[in-house]
């Protein structure tokens, strides 16, 4: 009995469609979690050795993975040169005033953008002179309904474009405190025993992006607001 070519998709496609979601899922677990073995990595990917092991080896071959001499994988160079003209602007604006950010407080500091539903971190800045500091990496990213940086975005969203990114429920109660007063705190919601204090940065066009720093402990976040609204200010202003 013939198929409906319209309705049917190739075995070939699937398959290949399957492995492009694979590789790109292991890349994302890479920036979340770090360095890991293969083992670690078909783990969380929920698939056998030798099947992370094949992925691994065609991200091995664009320089997308490297492997150590351990066997340990980490994210590769050529991110780098495929990230380099994402929101240029933006990345050239931000850097210089998260720097600054950073090593006034002695946090990290970084810029989140909204990517759908989830927050994606694009830089991040390390302060300078601390002998340890809570670690953000680029490409990073967690929903935009925990977190201070993720809150921030959700404060520049319309009631009808939270629903239609799937959400039944209202946005998060401290989306009004960010309204009022212009920065979000959170803590214990995206890692545990982790603070997050963001702010907006508005009049970027159709990417909505915020500004934040993260840390431990409990910081004085009402100084903490007022320093990433400065931060968010001053790349408002070189962005224009």
């Amino acid at each position: 009995m013939p198929t409906d070519a319209a309705t049917t998709t190739p075995r070939s496609e699937t398959s290949g469609s399957q492995t492009l979601s694979r590789g790109l899922t292991a890349l994302s677990l890479l920036a979340d979690h770090g360095r890991q073995s293969i083992q670690s990595l078909a783990d969380r990917l929920g698939v056998h050795r030798s099947v992370a092991y094949r992925l691994v080896r065609t991200l091995e071959e664009h320089r997308l993975v490297v492997r150590d001499a351990g066997g340990m994988l980490s994210l590769g160079p050529q991110l780098v040169v495929l990230a380099r003209d994402v929101e240029h602007d933006l990345q050239s604006a931000s850097l210089p005033h998260l720097q600054h950010l950073a090593d006034e407080l002695g946090m990290t500091a970084f810029l989140a953008v909204r990517d759908g539903d989830d927050a994606v971190t694009l830089v991040t800045a390390v302060p300078r002179g601390v002998n340890a500091s809570v670690a953000q990496h680029p490409g990073h990213r967690h929903p935009i309904a925990l977190g201070a940086p993720g809150i921030a975005l959700q404060a520049m969203l319309d009631d009808a474009t939270w629903r239609a990114l799937g959400h039944d429920g209202p946005m998060h109660p401290e989306v009004e405190r960010v309204r009022s007063r212009g920065f979000a705190v959170s803590a214990n919601e995206v890692i545990e025993g982790i603070t997050s204090v963001g702010a907006p940065i508005r009049s970027r066009g159709t990417t909505d992006a915020s500004v934040a720093v993260v840390t431990v402990g409990q910081p004085d976040t009402e100084a903490l607001g007022a320093a990433v609204q400065r931060t968010a200010r001053a790349i408002e202003a070189d962005l224009r």
